[in-house]
């Protein structure tokens, strides 16, 4: 069982920039890759980022094309951590906002790959 916690959420003005937290419990944290999600009203939630288990040294990361360039995604195992950091925020940007872990599936991007969920945290963007 692992338990997910996001934090960092507010609102921001179009090109101001926010970093997403979300703390793990329950499991050996290495052990998941974890990814973002997002949920804006009235649509379907839509992969963001992930990052994998980390081998050796290096972990991987894989972005949408809608974020990339803007957000980075990383994560701190021995604080049991993954963080979003997004900058030149845009309107559009505005969603609920989950972090998941998972240890199956091959599809960073397949809401099926992640088995734990956080509850969301708010982000939204003013123009």
């Amino acid at each position: 069982q692992v338990q997910l916690v996001e934090s960092g959420g507010g609102l921001v003005q179009a090109g101001g920039s926010l970093r997403l937290s979300c703390e793990a419990s329950g499991r050996t944290f290495s052990n998941y890759r974890l990814g973002w999600f997002r949920q804006a009203p009235g649509k379907e939630r839509e992969f963001v980022a992930a990052i994998s288990k980390r081998f050796v040294t290096t972990s991987y990361t894989y972005y949408a094309d809608s974020v990339k360039g803007r957000f980075t995604i990383s994560r701190d195992n021995a604080k049991n951590t993954v963080y979003l950091q997004m900058g030149s925020l845009k309107p559009e940007d505005t969603a609920v906002y989950y972090c998941a872990a998972g240890n199956s599936g091959t599809n960073y991007a397949a809401f099926i790959a992640y088995d734990y969920w956080g509850q969301g945290t708010q982000v939204t963007v003013s123009s």
